[in-house]
C-alpha cells in the first residue's frame, strides 16, 4: 500500500503523537509498504524523501501557548496536498484540525479512502487554557471534531479501550473503533546499567511527558516533599514544556530534600534513565494511552498511576492496592511512594509481572493491526461502504468543490472530478 500519514506536529518530536506517526510509518515501511507524511516541514525534514513539509502557520497571540504544548500548525498548500493524495492508496490522519480536513476533502473527491485517529483529548485544549476540569467545554469539543470531521470517516483507531468508550458516549455512534495500543518499541527492555555517580544511593521516581498542566508533575513533587523519605529520593521529569519553571520554583516551595531534575531525553538516554529508576509515576488527570508508561514498565520499572475516568494508564495497574493514587491527591500519591521505597521485595515481584505485562503490547502486534484497519478501510470504498458513499454529506461536497476549483484556476488539474460536479 502507498500510505499517507497526515500530522501538522510530525517534526515535534517532544509530541507523543509525533511519535506514534514516526514509529508506525517505519514498521509499515519495513512491511513492504510506502508511507509519506504530510506535516510542517524544517531543516530537519528537509532532506527526507518521505517528508512532504508545508509551511509553518503562526498564530496571532497565540502562537507561544501552541510552540510550547509541542504543536504546529500547516499553512495549506492546495497543489501539495493534492498532489500527495494523487500519490497514495489511502490517507490516514492523526488530529481532526484543518490540514487532516482539507485533506480528507480531496481524497473523497478521488475516491480515496480515509481512515483517522482519536490521539487529542479535549482536555489536552482546554486545560492549556485553564479551563481542562469544566465539562461544557469539553463537551463542545468533543461535538465539535465530531461535526467537523469524525462523523464522515468511518474507522477511528483509538489508543485505548478508555477513548472509544468516551467517544461513544459522546455521540460517536456511527464510527468503527479500532483499539490499537500505539505499542511499544522493543528498543525498550531492561539492560545491564548503574546509576550515575551522584545518584547512586538515591530511590530514582521519574515521570516521562510534556512539561503541562494535564501531566500532574506538581502531584509527584508534592508527594515526594511530604514523603517519610524526602532525602533520599530523587526526582527526574524527562521532558519539555511550558511548566519547567513553574515546576522547579514549586520543587523549593514545598522544600523537596534533592534539586529537581528535569531534561528532555533522546531514545538512548531515555531508555538509560527507565533501567536505573526505582518507581515510575504516571500522574496525569488526561491520557488517551500514555505510551510512556508502557515503555518504562518494558524496562522493568513499577509504575504507579492515577485512578482518573479520562486517563488510560488506570488500566495498566496488575495491583490496584499499590500501584493507583487518588487523582489529584498528593497525600495519596505520597503513600504509594513510600510502600514502595519500604517493601522492595514486593516491588520486585511487581517488575516481573510488568516486564510479562509488557508484551501485550509489542509494536509488531500493534501494526498488524493497523495494516488491517487500512485494509477493511480500502474494502470499505471498493464495496461501497465508505461513510461518503453512505452518508454523502452536501457541505462536504461544496468544500471540496471550492479547492478543486482553485485547482484548475492554478492550472494542476483541467476539470472537477466526478464527486465535486
Amino acid at each position: 500500500m502507498k500510505i499517507l500519514f497526515v500530522l501538522e506536529c510530525a517534526n515535534r518530536l517532544t509530541n507523543g503523537t509525533s511519535a506514534t506517526c514516526l514509529r508506525f510509518a517505519e514498521e509499515l515501511r519495513k512491511r513492504g509498504h510506502e508511507v509519506k507524511i504530510l506535516g510542517v516541514g524544517d531543516k530537519n525534514t528537509e532532506s527526507d524523501p518521505n517528508y512532504i513539509g508545508l509551511r509553518n502557520f503562526r498564530f496571532p497571540f497565540f502562537q507561544w501557548i501552541i510552540e510550547k504544548e509541542g504543536f504546529n500548525f500547516a499553512h495549506l498548500d492546495y497543489e501539495v496536498l493534492y498532489k500527495a493524495v494523487e500519490w497514495a492508496d489511502i490517507v490516514h490522519y492523526f488530529l481532526p484540525f484543518k490540514l487532516a480536513n482539507k485533506t480528507r476533502l480531496i481524497a473523497q473527491a478521488l475516491h480515496k479512502p480515509v481512515t483517522g485517529a482519536f490521539h487529542m483529548q479535549p482536555q489536552n485544549i482546554t486545560s492549556a487554557l485553564g479551563c481542562g476540569t469544566r465539562a461544557w467545554p469539553n463537551n463542545v469539543l468533543y461535538k465539535a471534531f465530531n461535526n467537523y470531521i469524525y462523523k464522515n470517516t468511518k474507522r477511528i483507531h483509538c489508543p485505548s479501550e478508555m477513548i472509544a468508550t468516551t467517544l461513544k458516549n459522546h455521540g460517536y455512534e456511527k464510527n468503527e473503533y479500532h483499539v490499537i495500543s500505539n505499542g511499544v518499541s522493543d528498543f525498550f527492555h531492561p539492560i545491564e546499567i548503574l546509576k550515575p555517580e551522584e545518584l547512586q544511593g538515591k530511590f530514582i521516581v521519574t515521570m516521562v511527558g510534556r512539561l503541562a498542566d494535564e501531566k500532574r508533575q506538581d502531584l509527584i513533587i508534592k508527594a515526594v516533599a511530604k514523603s517519610r523519605f524526602n532525602e533520599y529520593i530523587q526526582i527526574i521529569l524527562c521532558g519539555a514544556g511550558q511548566n519547567k519553571k513553574k515546576y522547579e520554583k514549586l520543587a523549593k516551595k514545598v522544600k523537596l530534600a534533592n534539586p529537581l531534575i528535569i531534561k528532555f531525553c533522546k531514545q538512548e538516554e531515555l531508555r538509560e534513565v527507565l533501567n536505573y529508576t526505582d518507581l515510575y509515576v504516571h500522574a496525569s488527570t488526561y491520557e488517551i494511552e500514555g505510551i510512556s508508561c508502557i515503555e518504562a514498565f518494558a524496562c522493568g520499572a513499577v509504575p504507579v498511576v492515577s485512578d482518573s475516568d479520562e486517563s488510560a494508564t488506570k488500566s495498566f495497574s496488575l495491583n490496584d492496592k499499590e500501584c493507583v493514587f487518588k487523582a489529584g491527591d498528593a497525600d495519596s500519591l505520597c503513600d504509594r511512594i513510600d510502600f514502595m521505597y519500604e517493601n522492595r521485595q514486593e516491588k520486585r515481584k511487581l517488575s516481573s509481572l510488568y516486564l510479562e505485562f509488557s508484551k501485550k503490547f509489542a509494536l509488531p502486534r500493534m501494526v498488524d493491526a493497523m495494516e488491517e484497519m487500512l485494509g477493511d478501510a480500502m474494502h470499505d470504498i471498493e464495496n461501497g461502504q465508505d461513510f461518503p458513499t453512505l452518508y454523502p454529506d452536501k457541505k462536504d461536497k461544496e468544500h471540496a468543490k471550492k479547492i478543486f476549483k482553485k485547482l484548475i484556476k492554478s492550472g494542476v488539474i483541467k476539470e472537477l472530478p466526478d464527486y465535486c460536479k
